[in-house]
């Protein structure tokens, strides 16, 4: 009894961890695109009406489009743009899924800046999707 009680309680373990990992792939993918120059990637990594957007100098939230943001991926270099992050929460509900990530971004080799990236991400076709990220930047970090 204590065997199946395991292996049920594994099994379960399992099913969250690779749910998890499917949630942050496009996530992966983004920053993986970004250091590669990669702007097809970029693109495939978030949903045809994803919004994107940006506490500014000033506090103010900019938006930007998408396409814009992959043309500037793909005129880097690859290596230039260099998003070290770690993934700090993860909130499921059925196809929606938030995503807490922590960041700092290094600019041809050189610290930039950090911050907070805050991902939803939305499950079209059996496929999760970044559908919007808003992040903060800083100079300090922790």
């Amino acid at each position: 009894m204590k065997k199946i009680f395991f292996l049920l309680i594994s099994s379960f373990s399992f099913a969250q961890n690779a749910s998890e990992k499917e949630i942050v792939k496009p996530i992966e993918t983004l920053f993986n695109a970004m250091k590669s120059a990669d702007s097809l990637g970029v693109k495939n990594a978030f949903s045809g009406s994803a919004i994107m957007q940006t506490f500014g100098k000033n506090q103010e939230i900019r938006t930007d489009k998408v396409e814009d943001f992959a043309k500037q991926v793909g005129a880097s270099q690859t290596g230039d743009l260099d998003e070290r992050f770690t993934i700090s929460k993860i909130l499921v509900d059925g196809n929606m899924a938030s995503v807490w990530v922590p960041y700092q971004f290094y600019y041809k080799g050189n610290f930039s800046h950090c911050g907070v990236n805050s991902f939803q991400l939305a499950k079209i076709n059996n496929e999760w999707k970044i559908q919007y990220i808003i992040d903060t930047r800083r100079k300090k970090c922790d």
